[in-house]
């Protein structure tokens, strides 16, 4: 099934310095257009790309591309979750008329992301479901983790861009412990798509401050709180 979008940095790099980021040059007209909008802001998991995927018959797993190899400990955890859940899926789905379910997700905990510092093993994490060719809203991919006991990325923030850009720079407790998170991605609150059809989404990280440029200023390097 469909691979999962790109999600597109909100400012900019200067490439020909270090890649660093350039606050203020913003990567899609959408963003700036939008940015004293409303959007909500989750927590960006340090993980590997996961897609879980019901094609009416059988259950499937993957990674962020088809030739993605998944670890063998976190395959067998997917299976030991969502094998049980196959029946559930066939009434589920059929009923709703539409069959070609994916659940998009991260695969996070020791051995995936340095340190191991969100659980001493590994897991998924939902943070988005496709249905057919529509994506769901947040309150339907809750209700849906819910159904089916998985669990889902946080909302940790909503408001103005500007507002999820200090949240990344100061840096802001995770959800899973006492460290910083990795970052953030933002939705518009209202759900929204380019004239291409593509989603209206972003992420910025705590990491992307370390080494700074403002549009029409020179290069600023924050503090790494």
């Amino acid at each position: 099934m469909t691979e999962y979008h790109k999600i597109q940095s909100m400012f900019k790099r200067d490439m020909t310095d270090r890649g660093r980021m350039l606050i203020g040059e913003w990567t899609c007209p959408e963003f700036e257009y939008l940015a004293e909008n409303e959007w909500a802001f989750t927590e960006k998991v340090d993980g590997t790309n996961l897609r879980v995927m019901f094609d009416g018959e059988r259950i499937a797993y993957g990674g962020k591309t088809d030739n993605a190899q998944l670890p063998v400990d976190l395959l067998n955890t997917l299976h030991a979750h969502f094998d049980p859940l196959l029946p559930a899926f066939a009434e589920q789905f059929s009923y709703e008329g539409e069959t070609r379910v994916c659940f998009y997700g991260e695969g996070y905990g020791a051995g995936i992301q340095k340190g191991g510092c969100y659980r001493p093993d590994k897991a998924f994490v939902l943070f988005d479901i496709k249905i057919g060719d529509s994506w769901l809203l947040r309150e339907n991919v809750e209700g849906i983790a819910t159904q089916f006991g998985m669990e889902i990325v946080p909302v940790v923030g909503q408001g103005p861009i500007a507002l999820a850009v200090e949240m990344a720079r100061s840096g802001f407790k995770s959800h899973w412990g006492d460290f910083i998170a990795e970052g953030l991605v933002l939705r518009p609150a209202t759900e929204l798509f380019d004239r291409r059809g593509h989603r209206i989404i972003t992420k910025i990280k705590h990491g992307d401050f370390r080494d700074t440029h403002t549009a029409g200023n020179k290069a600023q390097r924050p503090a790494d709180n």
